[in-house]
Parts: structure tokens; sequence; C-alpha cells
């Protein structure tokens, strides 16, 4: 099966939420039940990739998906070369909060191009709205693996997760021209 050619927000009438399966009941939960009442609430956008073709009941699979959301960080759990630079009330930052590719992409690069796309969008968002970073918390080592290879660096640990941080000056880097 193919993917298509852009992103595009999670609509539940024409998504197959239901047959998304990357291996994470975590994250396949997430997608089949909570991201589209997130949107509805305000909480949070899931953008993602569909596949080219319809199931037979006219819906498109997804193939790879990212959720992000508006957050803040306390300043004291940055380094402190960061956290000097930085006012003593909560410093604010986008959370990616969900990441995923279907088992059937596994390998073909989509992590890598999903991340991507989010980080250009939450770049072309913080020309609107600034943030100081991007954070991430990793639902596994795996996971911590993958960020990690893409620049992003430990901030602390989290309700058992590892949390890390990419500033938006490097995202920046990554996308001025």
């Amino acid at each position: 099966m193919s993917w298509a050619k852009e992103f595009i927000e999670l609509d539940k009438a024409i998504h197959d939420r239901a047959s998304f399966d990357c291996g994470e009941v975590e994250l396949n939960e997430f997608i089949r039940t909570k991201a589209a009442k997130h949107m509805i609430a305000g909480i949070s956008r899931t953008m993602l990739l569909p596949a080219s073709v319809p199931l037979p009941n006219g819906k498109y699979p997804i193939c790879t998906f990212y959720t992000i959301a508006p957050s803040s960080i306390s300043r004291g759990t940055l380094p402190k070369k960061l956290m000097k630079k930085l006012p003593r009330y909560p410093v604010p930052v986008f959370l990616l909060a969900q990441l995923a590719v279907h088992s059937e992409y596994h390998g073909q690069g989509l992590g890598k191009i999903t991340l991507i796309k989010a980080l250009e969008y939450l770049w072309e968002i913080n020309s609107h709205m600034r943030a100081y970073a991007i954070i991430v918390d990793c639902i596994n080592e795996a996971a911590e693996n993958f960020y990690s290879k893409y620049g992003f660096e430990v901030l602390c640990c989290q309700n058992s997760k590892v949390r890390m941080f990419m500033p938006m000056k490097i995202v920046g880097q990554l996308f001025q021209q």
C-alpha cells in the first residue's frame, strides 16, 4: 500500500482509525479513541498521512500520524546553561505528544519523514506563537533512541518516561534558508 503526498488533519469521517496498528497499544488506543476527541476539545491537533487508496469501507487507512499540543515546562528542568537566560515562570513549549507509524510501513523511513513534517509544522506555528522548545515524552527506549538520533536531548524523567527536548533555535536552523 502506498501513502498520499501530504499530511492532513485527522477526520474521523474519512480516516480509518480502527485498522491502525503500530505495535504499541498506547499509541493505537490514542489514535482510535482519543485523538479526535482531543481535537474537538481543543487540547491537541493530530496530523496524518493517509494511504493513497481507500479500504472497501471507503475510509483511508492511516500510514503515520503525529499529535501536537501547547505546553510548558519549569525552567528548572532545563540544563543550567539554558536556564540562566530564561524568566522564572513556566517556559512555553510545543509538545510532540504522539508520533507513530503503522507496522506495515516500519523500516521505510516514514518515522523520519513524520518527524520532519512535525518539526516543520511546529516551526511554522512558532512564527505566529512563540515557544522555547519542542518536548517529547518517550514511550520506550526505542523511541528515546529514535529522537536522540535526530538531535533531541534528554531533559528529565517524568511519569516513568524520558522527556526529551529540542530548542526552537535548533529547529530554526533546519528550516531557515
